[in-house]
């Protein structure tokens, strides 16, 4: 079940954050090489792959991740959308060496670098699979999105996140990188950083709320221990009551970097 929530998690984030996630591509699209053969690293549930091969007329997608449910997900819905023709997806561990995916016009890891054991290797390998004057795309998240900033439970949800940068710290995950200097390291040029401050306020489409109840549901899933009890107990009363409520808010940052090789 936590799976099956991931995946939809996933899905509502590409739907409900819909506009940056066009203008993400289109960012792209304008800097890319014509009918681009994009790989997407760490592909998941395949929201990247699907908006790209929307978006980018003539595209060719090699989806990769390591999970065969997410790349089982990813190909189901890529058919259901008359793209399955243009999205590949290849099943491997991206901690290990890489497969051949190239040659690339484009490596796009979005949300995924930082879960890499190793991002000099990572780099390296995406630097690799690239063509001459391919871009490299990460796009990272600071944080989960909030979605009770202004209300009476704003402060145990920015309790709930504390400890969740508190555990991904203690995992190791490569969190608020300078993802700009890294790939110049790895031997990439002309580096472009751009912020995207996201933050949508009532009213939302029903969808926001669903996309609320599982990304906070996920959340209290892994902060027994770390919170309260009487925080638990908070988180568990606001999400169970997110779908009447009206003073929802969507609020996130998501930083993207683009480098040339």
């Amino acid at each position: 079940m936590a799976h099956e929530h991931l995946i939809e998690m996933l899905d509502l984030d590409a739907e409900v954050l819909a506009d940056y996630h066009r203008e993400l591509i289109g960012w792209v699209g304008r800097e890319a090489a014509a009918r681009p053969h994009v790989v997407d690293i760490g592909a998941g549930s395949g929201t990247g792959s699907l908006a790209l091969a929307r978006e980018l007329p003539g595209s060719e997608i090699t989806a990769v991740d390591v999970d065969t449910q997410m790349l089982a997900h990813l190909r189901a819905r890529a058919d259901d959308q008359g793209l399955g023709d243009r999205i590949h997806t290849v099943e491997a561990d991206l901690d290990q060496p890489w497969p051949d995916l190239g040659p690339a016009d484009v490596v796009w890891a979005a949300s995924s670098m930082h879960h890499m054991a190793n991002p000099e290797q990572a780099l390296a390998s995406a630097y690799a699979a690239l063509r001459e004057g391919g871009l490299l795309v990460i796009a990272e998240l600071d944080s989960l999105p909030l979605f009770l900033t202004g209300t009476q439970d704003e402060a145990v949800e920015q309790r709930g996140q504390v400890e969740l940068a508190k555990m991904r710290h203690e995992a190791g995950m490569h969190m608020h990188e300078n993802w700009g200097d890294r790939a110049t390291h790895a031997g990439f040029g002309a580096v472009t950083q751009r912020v995207f401050e996201i933050d949508l306020r009532s009213p939302l489409p029903p969808v926001a709320a669903r996309y609320a109840e599982v990304t906070l549901g996920r959340m209290r899933e892994r902060l027994d221990g770390r919170l309260s009890v009487s925080d638990l107990a908070a988180l568990d009363k606001a999400v169970a009551g997110l779908g009447g409520r009206e003073d929802l808010s969507v609020r996130t940052t998501r930083t993207v970097w683009l480098a040339r090789r």
